[in-house]
Formats: C-alpha cells, sequence, structure tokens
C-alpha cells in the first residue's frame, strides 16, 4: 500500500499516524526495519526532520526503536498502553491493595515532616470530610474522604509520591463510589471510620509515624476487604 503525500496540516502528526497505519495493517511486521528518513521523507511528501520527529512520537509509543548504525526497527504492531490506561483497567481491589503501599509509607513521612501548614490543611480535610459524612450526597463524602488522604500524602513532602498519588485518585473514586452498590459507606463506617482518621491525623501531629501507619493501614484493609467480597 502506497504511503502517498500528505496534506498541509500537523504534518508530525499525520506522518506519525501514517506510519502507526502501515504497522498496523501489517506493511512491517514487527522485526522489520523501516525504510531511511530520505524514502520515508519523499513518499510522505515532508522535510526528513519531520519524519524524524514521527519517528520519535512511535519510538515513544513504543511501536519501534533505533538501533545505533543499523537503523529503525518495528518491535510492537500496537502502541504501549501508558499508566493511566492501565490503571483505568485495573481493578479497584489491585489499585487499592497498591494505594496501601503508598498511603502508609506517606503517614509515616508525614509524622516525621509535617509542617504547621500541613497541621491546618489536615484539620481543614478532616473537618470537611466530618461535614460530608452527615450530608446527604454520597459523593460530596468520597471526595472529601479522598481530599484529606491527599492531604496526608501531601504532608510527606515527597513530590514523586504526591504524583504517583494522584495519578491512583480518579480510579479510586471510580471504585468508592462503586463500593456504595455493596454496602452504604457512611454507615458501615460510622463507628470505625471517623475515629481512625481523626486517630490519623492525631499520629501524624503528634509526630508518631508507625501509630499512623497502623492507623492507617487498618483502615484501608478494611475497605479493601469490602471490595474483595464484591469481586
Amino acid at each position: 500500500m502506497p504511503l502517498g503525500p500528505l496534506r498541509p496540516s500537523p504534518l508530525v502528526e499525520q506522518a506519525a499516524q501514517r506510519l502507526r497505519d502501515q504497522i498496523a495493517g501489517g506493511s512491517w511486521p514487527v522485526g522489520t526495519k523501516l525504510p531511511g528518513e530520505t524514502t520515508l521523507a519523499r513518499e510522505l511528501g515532508v522535510g526528513r526532520s519531520t519524519v524524524r520527529e514521527a519517528l520519535r512520537a512511535l519510538a515513544g509509543a513504543g511501536l519501534v526503536q533505533a538501533r545505533q548504525g543499523a537503523g529503525v526497527f518495528v518491535i510492537a504492531a500496537e502502541p504501549a498502553e501508558d499508566w493511566t490506561a492501565r490503571l483505568r483497567r485495573a481493578s479497584v481491589a489491585d489499585v487499592y491493595e497498591i494505594r496501601m503501599m503508598l498511603e502508609v509509607r506517606a503517614a509515616e513521612l508525614a509524622a516525621e515532616r509535617r509542617t504547621a501548614a500541613d497541621l491546618a490543611a489536615l484539620d481543614k480535610a478532616l473537618a470537611a470530610r466530618d461535614d460530608a459524612f452527615a450530608g446527604p450526597a454520597i459523593e460530596a463524602f468520597i471526595d472529601a474522604d479522598i481530599a484529606l488522604h491527599t492531604a496526608v500524602v501531601a504532608a510527606a513532602h515527597n513530590p514523586i509520591l504526591a504524583d504517583l498519588f494522584a495519578e491512583f485518585v480518579p480510579v479510586l473514586r471510580d471504585g468508592l463510589l462503586d463500593l456504595v452498590t455493596l454496602v452504604d459507606v457512611r454507615t458501615s463506617d460510622a463507628a470505625p471510620g471517623r475515629a481512625a482518621h481523626a486517630a490519623l491525623v492525631k499520629a501524624i501531629r503528634d509526630g508518631a509515624p508507625s501509630a499512623a501507619g497502623r492507623t492507617i493501614k487498618t483502615e484501608l484493609t478494611q475497605t479493601l476487604a469490602v471490595l474483595l467480597q464484591g469481586r
């Protein structure tokens, strides 16, 4: 199938898409060496710099790989699934298991590193969770609960940990919304949940890493158990 010249619009994107189509269509199977930049540029009707950028985009998608002195080779027929898409496809129970690993350590670090501003943010988030607990909207309660946990992670003062947790938040929110179809979160949470979150904030305020980690692990383990029952 001939490549054909491109229309004058975002040329790099067009070139990358045309090359993707060739790979997905089997014109260049996995293991095949692509034509050189000059040949591709001529067939696509663009400059070599456009081809070069298009190939970089394909490499970033995990479709091709440049080998020093040998050329560019096809290494996959479909783009690699990005992290966000992978999380969206994962079960909420699997996500929760990883969440526990992140948040237990985050709580321990928060107890060691919290500042006055962090404690004020935690108090505000805890109060907002209590207010939402008493309100009629379950989504508002779930958002307030996640906001409190986000404040705990922020108090750990590790930007990579914060970024990782932020990636989990949309999946966690969806999973918790699904969870309400299995159990009334606020009713089942009434005794241990409110006390546990208050105890978590207190442990962080007191500078007690072990207590903070233990408290959040217990709270998340209880929620995970409900999720696993609903599988």
